[in-house]
């Protein structure tokens, strides 16, 4: 009989261990072996083959953890029986088109523009992705740098957006200037609170994995190891454009989205994305993607007002 000890890094251990150690009473279950929690740290004790077939799970089940964000009973039993019978799961969907695993569901592209929006994302460091609101460009970009986080592709998330008011004036609005900013950031808060639990969304903001700032902000940094979203990209200046692109440091990747048709800034024409997509579309390992009203993937009237506002035209 030999003992084992199995370190637990990179993910919760309370996930591997499940609600009151669920997950460990199947094991043990499956294997005569005696599993004990203590800390972060398994520790295994039996015959040598099993502490073996045992260890190889555990290392699958935090693969499963790092890709999905959390492991359940049959998830667990699938491992099981793979490890026990050499079979491999029955998978219902190809993993290519999956870009997130949330406890709700799974979230993978829903038109051919948003595929190509992230096999682009996969294959190129900068992507811009343009078209009318509702196409999924943010939500979608999210969802993107949140997987990349979870595989260790990154160490941190920035979102941004520029501080530009459609209409209202910050300036009247009530609190101080966090809590001013605060409702406008609001659509990037939006897309992570459906991806995350609030404890853990709270814990990465509170130690900085996750940065939701207005643009103003990223003057003067380099963001190394980073995945960084620009929002309303339509509303940046020239400069404002050509400042947030040169923050890329080493092992970073950017998204870039915005809506070249909803622009707020007075002189709609010196647009930093418009300026960009006509002088940077020749330089590899940036790529440009475009949405159109049948990528909108809102309420069903969503793609109708947009066909209206652009006069019938279905182009966005």
């Amino acid at each position: 009989m030999i003992k084992k000890e199995i370190e637990i890094k990179g993910v919760d251990p309370l996930l591997v261990f499940g609600v009151n150690d669920s997950l460990l009473k199947i094991l043990t279950e499956s294997f005569p072996l005696k599993i004990v929690a203590r800390g972060n740290k398994i520790i295994l004790s039996g015959e040598e083959p099993f502490t073996e077939q045992v260890n190889r799970i555990i290392n699958e089940m935090l693969l499963t953890i790092n890709r999905k964000g959390f492991l359940n009973d049959e998830d667990l039993k699938a491992l099981i029986n793979v490890e026990l019978n050499g079979k491999k799961p029955n998978l219902k969907e190809a993993p290519d088109t999956i870009i997130l695993y949330k406890k709700s569901g799974v979230i993978k592209p829903r038109s051919l523009n948003q595929e190509r929006y992230y096999k682009s994302t996969l294959k190129n460091d900068i992507v811009f992705g343009i078209g009318p609101a509702g196409t999924g460009k943010t939500y979608l970009a999210v969802a993107i740098a949140l997987a990349a986080l979870r595989n260790h592709e990154v160490k941190r998330i920035v979102l941004t957006r520029p501080a530009v008011e459609a209409g209202e004036s910050l300036g009247f609005l009530p609190g101080d200037l966090r809590e001013k900013i605060e409702p406008y950031l609001a659509p990037l808060y939006d897309a992570l609170h459906d991806m995350l639990p609030a404890e853990k969304l709270k814990a990465f903001t509170d130690q900085h994995i996750i940065e939701i700032l207005p643009l103003a902000y990223m003057r003067g940094r380099t963001l190394n190891s980073s995945y960084v979203i620009l929002d309303e990209a339509q509303n940046t200046s020239s400069m404002q454009m050509k400042m947030f692109l040169t923050r890329l440091g080493a092992n970073s990747k950017a998204i870039i989205t915005g809506d070249i048709t909803q622009i707020d800034i007075p002189d709609k024409k010196s647009s930093g994305l418009i300026e960009a997509k006509n002088i940077l579309n020749h330089i590899d390992g940036i790529d440009f993607i475009y949405f159109d009203p049948s990528d909108v993937v809102r309420h069903r009237l969503v793609k109708d007002i947009i066909k209206a506002y652009n006069g019938g035209r279905e182009e966005g």
